[in-house]
Order: structure tokens, then C-alpha cells, then sequence
């Protein structure tokens, strides 16, 4: 089993900033991609960026230009840097990892809980 502790959410005024990170931990070979989904009420669970163990990234279109995503290997821990955040941000943001299995060999995916991030004045 693989753990993701996810913090940095809360209320943000619009303009703001807010850092995300996610620490993940528990029976992992390597981490091939993490990842950071949204989901709004009413809608879809959506990509906000992605990042490889190379360090290749990619963006959703809405929050390209304003969000940076980062990694730190040595810790299992993945960050995004988001700005400019607007009212059409506010979501449960999640973190999905997939990983080599330490205890199966396999590749496998874990989901994190979520965090709240609202834009608001």
C-alpha cells in the first residue's frame, strides 16, 4: 500500500497563490508519474499537471501559464506552485501517483484524499 498526504489547500483571495504539495510513502520500488487532479462541483475530475521521474511536465490548458509543478525524488514529494488563482480554480485538488510496487513488482496507481482549495474574496 501507498500512502499521499496531501496539504497546502485553503481559502485564497482571487490574484493569490497557494503551494500544494504531496508526500507520499509506503512499499515503492520508484514513482514513474505524479500527478494533481481537480474536481469542481458538478463536474468532471480534470488534470491540473503532471510530472515524470525525468522531470518532463504537462499542463492542463486552464491552468497553464500560472502553475508550476515540481518533484523532489528523493522524498517522493511533488509540488505545485499555483498563481493568479481565480474563483474558476476552486476544487478539491487531488494527487495521483503511479508507481512500482515494492511488495508485487507491478505498476500500480493511489489516489490521494483531496484538499480544498477556494478562491474568494
Amino acid at each position: 500500500q501507498v500512502q499521499l498526504v496531501e496539504s497546502g489547500g485553503g481559502l485564497v483571495q482571487p490574484g493569490g497563490s497557494l503551494r500544494l504539495s504531496c508526500a507520499a510513502s509506503g512499499s515503492i520500488v520508484r514513482i514513474n508519474v505524479m500527478g494533481w487532479y481537480r474536481q469542481a462541483p458538478g463536474k468532471e475530475r480534470e488534470l491540473v499537471a503532471d510530472i515524470t521521474d525525468a522531470g518532463t511536465t504537462n499542463y492542463g490548458e486552464t491552468v497553464k501559464g500560472r502553475s508550476t509543478i515540481s518533484r523532489d525524488n528523493a522524498k517522493n514529494t511533488m509540488y505545485l506552485q499555483m498563481n493568479s488563482l481565480k474563483p474558476e480554480d476552486t476544487a478539491v485538488y487531488y494527487c495521483k501517483v503511479d508507481y512500482v510496487s515494492g511488495f508485487t513488482l507491478r505498476r500500480s496507481s493511489s489516489w490521494g484524499q483531496g484538499t480544498q482549495v477556494t478562491v474568494s474574496s
